[in-house]
């Protein structure tokens, strides 16, 4: 279950939208991503009160595909550690909390219209070292196959 939610974490937060695995990954790993982005399709388009408490809710329901964690302080200084008004930095979201918010505020609007298949797996050919199976597992639609549509 780590290894998929690594995977899955990697895979909302690359770049490029596609990450390298071996295949047998990418099949486990594509109904796992694919849960999660329509968690994400379903919170669009809720409003009032209502729509808050359930958008909460399946943001929630979505953090555990992916590893937990948010965002703490660090102190300043490490002879403060402990004492009263020591000052506190702000540390950037983990990776996980960055996948959640990506997935509600970019890859649930993408996929609005679209009922399924949110991923593709490319074979690659065999490692070089131990000869597994590779294979390149992306999201559809990502920015780099938009731009080539014109």
């Amino acid at each position: 279950m780590s290894m998929l939610r690594n995977l899955a974490t990697s895979l909302i937060n690359a770049e490029k939208g596609h990450i390298v695995t071996t295949v047998q990954k990418a099949k486990e790993l594509r109904p796992f991503v694919e849960k999660a982005i329509t968690l994400a399709k379903k919170a669009q388009g809720l409003e009032g009160a209502d729509g808050k408490l359930r958008e909460v809710h399946l943001r929630r329901q979505a953090a555990r595909f992916f590893h937990s964690g948010n965002s703490t302080f660090k102190i300043a200084s490490s002879r403060f550690r402990g004492k009263k008004g020591a000052e506190k930095d702000p540390i950037e979201r983990t990776a996980g909390v960055a996948a959640v918010q990506k997935l509600f505020s970019e890859l649930g609007p993408r996929y609005a219209g679209r009922s399924g298949g949110y991923t593709r797996i490319i074979k690659l050919g065999n490692r070089q070292g131990d000869n597994a199976s590779m294979a390149v597992i992306e999201l559809v639609d990502n920015p780099r196959e938009m731009a080539a549509k014109g």
